[in-house]
């Protein structure tokens, strides 16, 4: 299995978290360790988007692929962003 096989593998274990919010996450590329990454769907426009990147999807990916360092997204959205919108939590 090779490391984005691996990486996708741990994916798997969060992505019903992230659908449960309308979002995704899409590996671009692994480069010396750090693994870049796309939020879809409601990820790329939650304010919250920061913390699950690092504490939900960095972390699985971490605990299942211990060579790479750091996860990075190259579309978060910082907490001021007029257009962001929180997660709707199902009731």
């Amino acid at each position: 299995m090779d490391l984005i096989d691996q990486i996708e593998a741990a994916l798997q274990n969060i992505r019903p978290y992230l659908e449960a919010d309308g979002g995704d996450v899409k590996v671009l590329e692994v480069t010396n360790g750090v693994v870049k990454l796309e939020l879809l769907g409601n990820c790329g426009s939650c304010p919250m988007s920061t913390m699950t990147l690092k504490a939900g999807v960095e972390e699985a990916i971490k605990r299942a692929v211990p060579e790479i360092k750091s996860v990075e997204a190259v579309n978060i959205t910082s907490p001021d962003d007029p257009n962001a919108k929180l997660p709707q939590t199902m009731m």
